[in-house]
């Protein structure tokens, strides 16, 4: 039985080498004679100018590089308002204020109270005066037909110092939704 697997083996072998030669000769041929005519040709690279030596001859004056120019010296504020950093953080804190979609108001007759309705990736959440948003500190101080005000606390915006300054923005009611209140 293996004399004869041996010899069906070898058949097999001889007639697989065989195929393999002349399967592709047209190909061959035709990439032989598209070649012939073509050179490849590269540009020499352009010759390199010498530019001219400079002398540097400000050593008196104040060096370009130096870190007391790029950033201005920073000295300790005289306090103002600072943001309360052990107080447990809301859930609208955790998105940029340019990410929130203010898309209505809710009112209620009797307290006479109004919250706002916020939509973020999809979610709507509510929030009243005083609630927090925002990634700056910003907490809500007044909610309109058609605007939410909030004050934020930053940094002192020119580095200067290292005060805490309030600063107000605004969240403006989505268009196509202008008007509609629900009232409870």
């Amino acid at each position: 039985m293996s004399a004869l697997r041996l010899f069906s083996l070898l058949l097999l072998a001889a007639a697989l080498s065989g195929c393999g030669d002349a399967e592709h000769q047209d190909i061959k041929q035709w990439m032989d004679e598209s070649s012939r005519d073509l050179r490849g040709r590269v540009k020499p690279l352009p010759e390199l100018k010498p530019f001219p030596l400079i002398a540097y001859e400000a050593h008196d004056q104040m060096d370009p590089f130096s870190a007391n120019r790029v950033e201005p010296e920073k000295r300790e504020g005289g306090g103002g308002a600072r943001p309360d950093f052990d107080r447990p953080r809301e859930q609208l804190e955790n998105f940029p204020l340019e990410s929130l979609q203010y898309i209505g108001v809710v009112s209620k007759t009797k307290s006479k109270s109004r919250h706002a309705l916020v939509q973020v990736d999809g979610v709507v959440y509510q929030a009243s005066k005083g609630n927090y948003m925002g990634q700056n500190f910003g907490r809500i101080v007044a909610i309109t037909d058609t605007e939410i005000i909030l004050k934020e606390i930053v940094q002192d915006p020119s580095g200067q110092t290292t005060d805490w300054v309030e600063r107000q923005m605004t969240l403006q009611l989505l268009d196509g939704t202008a008007g509609k209140e629900s009232k409870k």
